[in-house]
């Protein structure tokens, strides 16, 4: 991707302070299995899209609309997902910036494992090298830390790609601040990708450590769901206010968050892709930011306690 975009322009983050993205991604994991198959956290991200040609049209729409941040995965359809981002992007090259994950092994559909010997990573990084039919891979993340395998290990076969030539950037995916902290004795930290929207903050600490250290904080299921996202709900209220959707107001309350925040919403419509990227044209006051802030966090707490009761047959 090129790198003469101007260094004011909020809306844009340098990756790794020398490749600059869009602070509105493309999350892609949703870009697999077909008609039937489970949806939601219950999806299995197991087969390539039945319709690829649908896919692919989506994918270039994302392009066209002025994504230049594409997340996948070596296990998102077990190495589907990476090729179908080959196909659909070749006409833009540099343009865009492609991200994937090695760390995962997937020996069933419903099984997510985490392995991170560092021959298992190395090799898969050269699968994904062919996949994506590129020298050099933009940004790759170690997709989930193996507990069995020294950090230091693992970390340190991404670096050894990176002197190799073979990766551009290194990222981590759901990682405390100690584990990012060892992977920085080891190699230059590019992103961190955590779970975390308005109503789900349990990285709170991340996002602060990564914001001294100019590492992106490129939150995955950034729109969150639930009672405060509802017609009469805060997210709602404000976004009347701005005149925006609820979608999209809660996306602005990540980039308004702090300015390393680049998050990665995923859709299978183009409808929906073109909704997330206006996020980038809302603006929020503080005001309206500490409100919904406080608000979704009352909300949450609300929604928790009424679960917690429920179960214990309160």
């Amino acid at each position: 991707m090129t790198n003469d975009t101007k260094s004011s322009d909020t809306t844009i983050f340098r990756l790794g302070g020398d490749l600059p993205v869009r602070r509105v991604g493309y999350g892609t994991m949703r870009l697999a299995d077909g008609p039937g198959d489970p949806t939601g956290p219950e999806a299995r991200i197991w087969t390539a899209p039945t319709d690829r040609a649908a896919a692919l049209a989506l994918l270039r729409t994302a392009a066209e609309a002025g994504v230049t941040l594409f997340d996948t995965a070596d296990a998102y359809a077990l190495g589907a997902g990476e090729e179908l981002l080959a196909d659909a992007l070749e006409p833009y090259g540099d343009e865009v910036a492609v991200a994937t994950k090695v760390g995962v092994v997937r020996p069933s559909p419903t099984e997510w494992v985490p392995l991170g010997h560092p021959a298992y990573l190395r090799q898969q990084t050269e699968l994904s090298l062919r996949r994506l039919r590129t020298e050099r891979i933009d940004l790759l993340y170690l997709h989930r830390v193996d507990e069995s395998v020294p950090l230091a290990d693992q970390v340190g076969a991404l670096r050894r790609l990176q002197e190799e030539g073979k990766v551009r950037h290194i990222g981590l995916s759901e990682v405390t601040v100690a584990q990012l902290e060892a992977a920085e004795a080891v190699a230059p930290v590019a992103a961190v990708q955590n779970l975390y929207n308005l109503a789900t903050r349990d990285h709170e600490a991340v996002v602060e450590h990564t914001a001294g250290r100019g590492i992106a904080f490129v939150p995955f299921f950034p729109v969150a769901m639930g009672g405060h996202a509802g017609p009469d709900g805060p997210v709602a209220r404000v976004a009347r206010e701005v005149g925006a959707t609820p979608s999209q107001t809660a996306l602005a309350w990540l980039l308004h968050r702090a300015p390393h925040l680049v998050p990665i919403p995923g859709t299978s419509s183009a409808a929906h892709l073109l909704e997330n990227l206006g996020a980038l044209d809302v603006t929020l006051t503080d005001e309206q930011f500490a409100r919904l802030d406080r608000e979704v966090t009352k909300e949450v707490t609300t929604e928790v306690t009424k679960e917690a009761a429920a179960a214990s047959g309160s």
